[in-house]
């Protein structure tokens, strides 16, 4: 293959004779990629089923395959949508923060499917603070983007960017873009990647009018952990400003605040919480701590969940107009999330840590006459392999200085004998919105290890080893117990290893001192951290 020629041969005119396209533009697939903003496996019901219902994302597990090891590179949300966009690690692409800018210059898989003869598109979250590049048309929410009446960025006449606004559920907005731009502005002659991306169901969870009430007759089940005070792990645990307990506010628990919506739409907000809230702030005076934490936890998860179920209905659409065209067979439907996320496990919400709750995100994949339905997978898959495996779909030749591998050959049943055995993940974010300590560390899918290197501007160096097949809460370190000594040299080893390969250079922190590992300490009440 000529892939060390790709990346200079993208701004040629002739580069989609050029770049290893190895299939007939009648023989390619179009891709339909639907990814969403922390939407965990617990709450969709192909990997869960005692949350929700998703039965319209269940479709695509049901007639295709479901991956139990697909792990993120970096769980927050700029990062992992950067290094799908590059199949490159975040040290690499440059988008290591949420308040870094993502260098659109930079080689991406849209502008290689777009050089080779796809049509390329994007609605909905992109969040990489600059301007889409690759892309044959793009709508875009601004910013973070809000759950009511969002403003959108797409390009106008002369191709320059403009901001829109628009009146609606921003969930429901977004499929009407995707399925207008699938209807009536692609191009039938040319096959199709579209991105349709939501920023559902991030927080602070603001369901759509039509379930405000939904699950109000229903009491979710408490993870086992809703209440771990922490004991056996590093400070880093207790440290955080993550917990239900203490760090939702107000306006995430829908006590206060409307957003960004209009007078008829606050009007049927308030008729639904109104009376749910007035209820609970007479009670709270006599509730016992335990009691408030699990109205907390009820008010948070249903909210969530009623998020997932708007997401679930446009899919849905999404789906069946797939069939109604006759497009349903020559098109790959992939849905994925940026990373996990935490519904109430270990008295959290939000994602950022290795732990499998966030590490693990949901990817489903149909590929009609090629994958095996109901075919499941537990090979390690990523977010890093996402860019890979869209060109070898489209017959593009992968550049050589990605960095993921493209698992094809999994969704065809033959994953290869030298496919990875060990991850990598890396988190840099702190100082930052909820305080989890910098860390990295390596998994092989039933053992973890993971060092803990900076927190609130201090270097440390505290380590976790977990075996998940006998603590899969994690509730364990393991690190330095005799029983574990030969799995903990081994990832060490692997530590090393994949450090060396993907170049990892050492993070630079703001150094106070150096302290060695501490005993854990009780929580003390934090004030609200909002973001991400």
């Amino acid at each position: 293959m000529i892939r060390f020629f790709l990346v200079a041969l993208l701004a040629s005119p002739i580069a989609a004779t050029l770049i290893g396209v190895n299939a007939s533009a009648a023989e390619r697939p179009n891709i339909l990629f639907i990814f969403t903003d922390d939407h965990c496996q617990q709450a969709l019901s192909a990997y869960d089923d005692s949350r929700i219902a998703t039965p319209n994302m269940d479709r695509i597990a049901n007639e295709g395959m479901r991956f139990d090891r697909c792990y993120c590179t970096n769980g927050i949300c700029g990062p992992s949508r950067a290094v799908i966009q590059t199949g490159k690690y975040s040290h690499v692409n440059g988008f290591i923060i949420n308040t870094d800018r993502f260098n659109g210059d930079q080689p991406t898989f849209p502008k290689m499917l777009k050089a080779s003869g796809y049509q390329t598109a994007i609605v909905g979250k992109w969040h990489l603070g600059s301007t889409p590049q690759g892309y044959d048309y793009y709508d875009v929410l601004k910013g973070q983007g809000p759950y009511y009446n969002p403003p959108m960025i797409t390009a106008d006449a002369n191709g320059e960017p403009v901001t829109r606004r628009h009146t609606g559920y921003t969930t429901e907005i977004l499929t009407a873009k995707t399925l207008d731009w699938l209807q009536n502005q692609r191009d039938a002659d040319k096959p199709f990647m579209m991105m349709y991306q939501h920023k559902a169901p991030h927080r602070n969870w603001m369901p759509a009018p039509k379930y405000l009430n939904w699950l109000d007759d229903k009491t979710i089940a408490e993870p086992e952990t809703l209440f771990d005070e922490y004991q056996g792990r590093t400070r880093s645990a207790a440290r955080q400003t993550m917990s239900i307990k203490y760090d939702l506010n107000d306006n995430d628990l829908k006590l206060s605040g409307h957003s960004t919506m209009n007078a008829e739409q606050i009007a049927v907000w308030d008729k639904a919480y109104g009376p749910k809230n007035e209820a609970y702030l007479k009670a709270r005076p006599n509730m016992t701590e335990k009691e408030i934490i699990q109205w907390k936890y009820q008010r948070y998860v249903k909210d969530y969940l009623r998020c997932v179920k708007s997401v679930d209905d446009g899919i849905g659409e999404v789906l069946d107009y797939l069939d109604e065209a006759g497009l349903a067979d020559n098109t790959i439907v992939i849905y994925s999330s940026d990373q996990g996320w935490y519904l109430g496990e270990h008295g959290w919400f939000d994602k950022r840590w290795m732990y499998e709750e966030s590490l693990k995100a949901p990817l489903l994949v149909r590929w009609p006459g090629v994958v095996k339905p109901e075919s499941v997978s537990k090979a390690i898959v990523s977010n890093l392999d996402f860019a890979e495996t869209f060109l070898d779909i489209a017959g593009v030749s992968v550049p050589e200085d990605m960095q993921g591998e493209s698992f094809v050959p999994i969704l065809k049943g033959n994953t290869p004998a030298d496919w990875r055995k060990y991850f990598y993940y890396h988190y840099y974010e702190n100082p930052g919105p909820h305080n989890v300590a910098r860390h990295y560390g390596v998994t092989d899918g039933t053992h973890k290890l993971v060092r803990y290197y900076a927190l609130q501007g201090e270097e440390i160096d505290d380590w976790e080893l977990f075996d998940l097949d006998s603590d899969p809460n994690e509730l364990v370190n393991a690190y330095g117990s005799t029983d574990h000594i030969e799995i903990q040299k081994t990832l060490e080893t692997e530590l090393e290893r994949l450090r060396v390969l993907y170049e990892v250079p050492e993070d630079v922190i703001v150094k106070r001192k150096r302290s060695p590992q501490k005993p854990n300490a009780k929580k003390k009440p934090q004030p609200a951290a909002a973001g991400k």
